[in-house]
């Protein structure tokens, strides 16, 4: 088994970051948007439609987006190849990826308007 580890650096700065997911559709367009301190990335897609995304960490992947229920799951190809599983309960959004056999999880609120 292969066990891979994040430095030090890396993970107090992901675990110091308060990510914002801004979500959007336009007709059979879905834009997900996640902005960070750092970095800001946005995907924009068709349901079921395979399409190239850079992802925050910059891995280049080919990327299918589903939607069962209250759940947005993307499937991403890529070098690992990961699931990101959101799910969207009353005013949370809890975010599960899952890569190399590894899952973790983050909760997020919806800001109030």
């Amino acid at each position: 088994m292969e066990i891979s580890r994040v430095g030090l650096v890396t993970r107090k700065l992901a675990n110091m970051t308060k990510p914002v997911t801004e979500i959007s559709i336009l007709g059979d367009q879905w834009t997900i948007k996640t902005i960070t301190p750092i970095k800001t990335v946005e995907a924009t897609f068709k349901l079921g439609t395979e399409f190239d995304e850079v992802t925050l960490d910059g891995r280049k992947v080919k990327t299918t987006v589903t939607l069962e229920g209250q759940k947005l799951t993307c499937y991403q190809k890529g070098d690992p190849d990961s699931i990101l599983v959101r799910e969207f309960i009353d005013n949370k959004m809890i975010l599960w990826l899952t890569a190399k056999g590894v899952t973790c999880k983050r909760i997020y609120k919806r800001k109030e308007e």
